[in-house]
């Protein structure tokens, strides 16, 4: 058997963060078994889905690595398969015409609520003749349910499940108006494209039930389901806005790298030992369904800024530089130029050891851009004094005639301290204020040599002549 899986997504919004997990892991199902991973967008709701959010979510997908191995199923394009179906099963006995009135069906559910039970629709219909129904009258098709005996899920998560046939009702799988209700579509879309497992959340698991019944009527074999349990948040409760982000496009936006974030989504709810950091080729050899837990999992965003503190430090140089240059891209404070990345580029290494997120990165790096004359911080400001001034000037002269390398310009720096009595401190605040605008900054060598020669002597006339 070659394993399929599928994200079957509704584009009623961006993709959330429990979705993008779900994509996760039937990705890494399926490349853990060299089988095939596709692409669902459930657009049946018409007034809720738009084409922006499905580009969204397509979007989220490809930043976060999970292509599709076939081009994206629309599920609206094939309604009248979902019909043909619905025809196969009336011709077979499996549904009947039900022609309950909109009364009838409020009778139903007051007398329901007068008894304090749930609502089981009886159709009177699923045993009469046809020959009965009342010319004109808009009817539904329901699924002859069985009425004897239990339908029961062996999930690959949660284990057997069962549920009396009693409990379930003969759901509508056409309309009225002769369209596909979304229980009915998503059986036949799934048989046609032979998926093999069905990985999503637990909050499906009522659904399956009824789904499976479908199956069964039209003699399909039926998939291997896994219900994965739901993300909360840090307090237990359902995850919400109160919590934090909830979206990709959110997480992308405040700075989270892609591989952090598949990373941190992997260990929520997935273990394997005490492996906390897993690269996508780990990932996709160690991923397996029977290691997903059974309880939900909490968001915790402490942990998630760390996961990409790690990946942030792994990172490419040149990658993060033009991530933060995008990030600063029309800010109409800064001066970016044609040696903005170069300057970012080369300071990289010593500003990703302290940043959690490319905002703090691109934050970090702001200094590198900005304009003459440089805005300075209370404490730089109090660093300028006229005795660091002088020495900022005649610094300038000394610096300009050494080669612009870290090791010598460091040299430098100490030899000018020795030379004139001072702590290195004495020396590399002034210059660092002149240099920076502020006190914080990495290395005062690195800043020197990724702001290069001309711009780093420019910088410190500017400060001893304020």
């Amino acid at each position: 058997m070659t394993v399929r899986t599928r994200f079957a997504p509704s584009p009623t919004g961006r993709l959330h963060i429990g979705g993008a997990r779900t994509a996760l892991f039937n990705y890494l199902f399926a490349r853990h078994h060299h089988g095939s991973f596709l692409l669902r967008i459930e657009d049946t709701d018409r007034e809720r889905s738009t084409a922006e959010n499905t580009q969204l979510i397509l979007d989220s997908l490809a930043w976060l690595g999970l292509k599709a191995d076939e081009p994206p199923l629309l599920q609206s394009t094939r309604q009248a398969r979902h019909v043909e179906v619905a025809r196969q099963l009336l011709a077979s006995g499996h549904a009947y015409r039900c022609y309950l009135t909109p009364e009838e069906l409020e009778a139903m559910r007051a007398e329901a609520k007068a008894a304090g039970r749930n609502l089981r629709i009886r159709s009177p219909w699923r045993d009469r003749d046809p020959a009965e129904a009342p010319q004109g009258r808009p009817f539904v098709v329901r699924l002859r349910a069985p009425r004897e005996g239990e339908t029961v899920i062996d999930d690959l998560v949660q284990g057997s499940v069962r549920v009396a046939n009693t409990e379930l009702d003969d759901m509508i799988i056409l309309r009225s108006d002769g369209t596909p209700i979304y229980q009915h579509a998503v059986v036949v879309d799934d048989h046609d494209m032979a998926i093999t497992h069905v990985i999503r959340g637990d909050d499906h698991f009522t659904n399956t039930f009824r789904q499976a019944q479908i199956y069964d009527a039209m003699g399909w074999e039926r998939p291997r389901f896994a219900h994965v349990p739901l993300i909360h948040g840090p307090d237990g409760a359902k995850l919400s806005k109160r919590h934090g982000a909830q979206s990709v496009t959110e997480f992308r936006e405040m700075g989270y790298l892609p591989e952090a974030l598949c990373n941190y989504l992997l260990r929520l709810g997935w273990g394997h030992g005490d492996v906390e950091i897993v690269s996508r080729a780990d990932a996709i050899r160690l991923f397996d369904i029977d290691e997903v837990g059974r309880a939900p999992s909490r968001m915790d965003y402490a942990k998630l800024a760390h996961v990409n503190s790690v990946w942030l430090r792994e990172a490419d140089d040149t990658r993060l530089a033009r991530d933060v240059l995008e990030r600063l891209a029309g800010r109409d404070d800064l001066a970016l130029g044609p040696d903005s990345e170069r300057r970012i580029t080369a300071l990289m290494p010593a500003l990703k050891e302290r940043a959690k997120t490319l905002v703090e990165l691109a934050e970090a790096a702001t200094f590198l851009v900005r304009p003459l004359p440089l805005a300075f911080t209370p404490k730089a400001t109090a660093q300028l004094t006229p005795e660091n001034k002088a020495m900022l000037r005649e610094l300038a002269g000394e610096i300009a005639a050494t080669e612009f390398a870290a090791a010598p310009l460091d040299a430098l720096l100490r030899s000018h301290a020795e030379r004139t009595g001072r702590k290195m401190g004495a020396v590399a605040q002034p210059l660092r204020a002149a240099l920076t605008g502020s006190t914080v900054s990495p290395g005062i060598e690195a800043v020197l040599v990724a702001l290069g020669r001309e711009e780093a002597l420019a910088r410190i006339a500017a400060a001893a002549a304020a």
